[in-house]
């Protein structure tokens, strides 16, 4: 015996049963769980915003958003996948019985300086691989800026939107995203105390 502990694979199922009685929340990836730590206030402030405008603008309609309390899975080939998206809209819904969502329209994630690797790559990855998705949506946090990865005949392609009067079309789910909506209450520039740690 060398000494090194090998870490115990979970199941999904014993994921998704742990993560029930679970206070904090925690994503999934291949069998191996990872701790979710909190947000600032103008992440939430940001992800508060565009959940209220998608509510609003999908009242009436098939299609409804989730926010960051429900999971998306992703099966790969390889391994599956359970993550937080800071926001959803899905058109085909699970039974209300699941905690997760398997086939999501759009995908938002708030960036920060602590996730941004992650949501860029790793999830940007697996978010692309699920049949359904349309768009996939990184909000930026110190300026106006999303940066959309949108469904087409050639594959997702990239698009970019900036400053407060752009507009992201979403005619996939049948609704626009102001960005002066997305930003309603938030000040740009670093905020006080800013360590570089931010989620």
């Amino acid at each position: 015996m060398n000494g090194l502990k090998l870490t115990q694979l979970l199941s999904p199922d014993e994921y998704l049963a742990r993560e029930m009685d679970s206070p904090i929340k925690h994503e999934y990836v291949g069998g191996v769980v990872h701790a979710m730590s909190g947000a600032r206030t103008r992440h939430n402030r940001i992800a508060t915003s565009l959940l209220g405008t998608l509510q609003q603008s999908l009242k009436g309609h098939k299609c409804e958003p989730f926010n960051s309390d429900m999971k998306v899975r992703i099966q790969l080939s390889s391994h599956v996948r359970f993550y937080y998206p800071d926001a959803m809209v899905v058109c085909q819904s699970n039974p209300d019985r699941d905690a997760f969502q398997d086939h999501p329209k759009v995908i938002v994630e708030v960036l920060s300086r602590g996730t941004r690797r992650l949501d860029m790559g790793e999830k940007r990855e697996g978010y692309l691989s699920i049949p359904s998705l349309a768009v996939y949506l990184m909000v930026e946090q110190d300026e106006p800026a999303v940066i959309a990865y949108r469904r087409s005949d050639q594959g997702f392609e990239r698009e970019v939107y900036q400053g407060l009067e752009a507009v992201v079309g979403l005619a996939e789910i049948g609704c626009k995203l102001p960005l002066a909506e997305v930003y309603d209450r938030v000040e740009f520039g670093p905020e006080p105390g800013e360590s570089g740690d931010e989620d």
